[in-house]
């Protein structure tokens, strides 16, 4: 038998929250209490609600408040809000929030009920259809995604919200994460999946190679150029193509691919005639973009066009209650491929994989595993196998650049010898790049030549020359 579906009420009058409560147990649901939008949070996060019903109106917050921290943690759970005001502009504000219903004031026990009913069987349809959407994507060869955890599956709802449209999305988290296989099933999932998926790492191509390799090149375009060859993104031709580490992209580069973007036609290396290609772009990077971009190592107007659709993929680190998962899956992947019996992982095997930080994220943890199922012996791997002797500790955080600071004095003497201090700096970082050239230290400060000498002379490096 099922069990009955939770629903998380949010109500600060006792006798309605009394009256509430008993008319949705009547129908065998089950029925977690919170009184203001602080006990809410609480809820949210310990119990697991098919179902939200919250008043706007509360001592302590709000039930706006409610339905944000609700659908930040699952943003396909139906919200049905209350109020005794019952005005459009709440109504308004609640469905604009994503509230699914709104029920106005004194609430009819009845019509609540049919709201309930009409959106837990919502839910339940939305929830067979991305269960049938992900079984089919696997027949169709898209990759096993393993994880539980609740930041993943908010990746995954992501996934399956971007799939159906054109849009581009960014994959943004640390080397490691599995960002390739989140684009080979967003591409799986996606209208493209019969289309190609063609994926090229912009970090392991020189850049003198990497034009032709996204764009292609002409006969005789340049030496060696025997015969014509088609790019990426011909290869992509109505399917999708999947640039990884893009923030290593070179900027002459980013224009091209911008301008392939917004127009959906390019030129081929060497060539004049325009290709016209329908693709589906998504980009990966394990770098902070828009520190790129403020930086002017990035354009901005290109990171605003992949930034579509950002998509954050935790680290491994900040799901631990996956690595038992994922650890079990790459053993049995790992036996099936060698031949060998099935084995299993002790429990302190199991302790020593969730108490590493795991740096290298779940790629890190599939190296290891499969090493573990080399070198065991039997069918049983031990703690010892696993060879994280070498792990370090966690290390002590990072003084902050603060303490060394003179703060003595008024604010107008502190702000002075801070901003002395980080202009000296600037300099010589400038200098050492330009190699001591100052035409080019001013260029890439951008300030007139004058004041880069004043500057300098300020600081007493006006006599600076290129350390050898």
């Amino acid at each position: 038998m099922p069990a009955p579906a939770r629903i998380l009420l949010v109500e600060d009058k006792d006798s309605l929250r009394t009256m509430l409560r008993l008319a949705l147990e009547s129908q065998g649901y089950a029925v977690v209490e919170a009184r203001d939008q602080a006990e809410a949070m609480r809820e949210l996060r310990q119990s697991e609600a098919n179902l939200i019903l919250s008043d706007l109106r509360l001592p302590e917050g709000d039930g706006l408040g409610v339905l944000r921290a609700a659908k930040e943690l699952d943003p396909e759970i139906p919200v049905i809000v209350m109020t005794a005001y019952g005005s459009i502009e709440d109504a308004v504000a609640a469905m604009k929030e994503g509230a699914l219903d709104f029920l106005a004031k004194p609430v009819d026990p009845d019509h609540l009920l049919l709201l309930v009913a009409r959106a837990l069987q919502q839910r339940r349809i939305v929830t067979e259809n991305l269960l049938l959407k992900e079984e089919l994507a696997v027949r169709r060869g898209a990759p096993q995604l393993v994880g539980e955890d609740a930041s993943l599956r908010k990746v995954f709802a992501s996934l399956q919200r971007a799939a159906g449209t054109d849009a581009t999305v960014l994959l943004e988290g640390e080397s490691g994460t599995g960002k390739e296989l989140f684009a080979r099933s967003l591409h799986a999932l996606s209208p493209r999946t019969d289309a190609p998926f063609v994926a090229i790492n912009c970090a392991a191509i020189p850049e003198t190679l990497l034009e032709t390799e996204l764009f292609g090149h002409e006969k005789g375009a340049f030496t060696g150029a025997v015969a014509r060859k088609p790019g990426k993104f011909e290869m992509a031709h109505r399917g999708t193509l999947f640039l990884d580490e893009i923030g290593d992209l070179p900027l002459a580069l980013q224009a091209k691919i911008l301008r392939a973007l917004e127009e959906k036609r390019f030129e081929r290396v060497g060539g004049t005639a325009s290709v016209q290609v329908d693709v589906r772009l998504v980009a990966a990077t394990n770098r902070g973009l828009k520190a790129a971009v403020a930086a002017r190592r990035f354009r901005e107007d290109l990171y605003f066009r992949l930034s579509v659709f950002p998509i954050t993929v935790p680290p491994l680190r900040d799901r631990r209650g996956d690595i038992p998962l994922l650890a079990r899956f790459f053993v049995e992947r790992v036996c099936r491929d060698l031949k060998k019996r099935p084995m299993a992982l002790t429990p302190e095997a199991l302790d020593a994989l969730q108490s590493y930080r795991w740096p290298g994220n779940v790629r890190e943890l599939q190296n290891c595993i499969e090493r573990a199922a080399i070198l065991a012996e039997g069918d049983t791997i031990h703690a010892r196998h696993l060879n994280l002797s070498f792990a370090e500790p966690t290390p002590e955080p990072a003084p902050s650049p603060w303490a060394a600071l003179d703060l003595s004095g008024s604010l107008h003497e502190v702000t002075r010898r801070a901003v002395s201090q980080v202009e000296r700096l600037k300099l010589e970082e400038t200098l050492k790049e330009a190699s001591g050239n100052k035409g080019r230290v001013a260029e890439l400060l951008q300030i007139p030549y004058k004041s880069l000498l004043v500057k300098l002379k300020e600081h007493g490096l006006d006599s600076y020359s290129n350390p050898q």
